[in-house]
């Protein structure tokens, strides 16, 4: 039973690609070719969502790989490049958003939760360290406590 399943995992991770990107898609020039992977990978593929285009399968994925590629042939900066894919597409289809005044919130949100939080630990262990642990029990108390465990159980070890 356990070979069995460790052999149905050995396959499935076999099967699996280590990268979307076809080989009929790969430029000749080895420069260009990393230029077109280091793009590809800043480009969020607008299926998946949480992939670059670089490692989805999807069919809008590998139209924008040959767009990147394209457009590198035709001499495009890099800069140039990601331009005219956010044109088409919106700054949504960047993984890593620009600095501008529309993201500085977004950019800023982890900064802010993490000092946030930070306040917040320090105003809970100021509160508690000025509490007492409990007060004393009242007579009712203790004689409420008395009549469920025993007279002796403060003596009991």
């Amino acid at each position: 039973m356990i070979r069995r399943l460790l052999l149905a995992a050995v396959v499935a991770l076999a099967a699996s690609p280590a990268f979307a990107v076809n080989p009929d898609e790969v430029l000749a020039d080895p420069a260009l070719e990393a230029r077109a992977r280091a793009l590809s990978a800043q480009l969020r593929c607008m299926v998946c969502q949480n992939q670059s285009i670089d490692d989805s399968n999807a069919e809008l994925a590998r139209d924008l790989r040959l767009l990147v590629r394209e457009r590198i042939e035709n001499g495009d900066s890099d800069e140039a490049v990601i331009n005219y894919v956010v044109s088409r597409y919106g700054e949504f289809v960047l993984l890593k958003p620009r600095l501008k005044p529309e993201t500085l919130l977004l950019w800023g949100a982890p900064i802010i939760l993490f000092l946030g939080g930070g306040v917040a630990m320090v105003d809970f262990v100021r509160r508690r360290a000025g509490r007492p642990v409990g007060e004393p029990l009242t007579d009712e108390e203790r004689a409420a406590l008395e009549r469920i465990v025993g007279p002796d159980a403060s003596d009991r070890k």
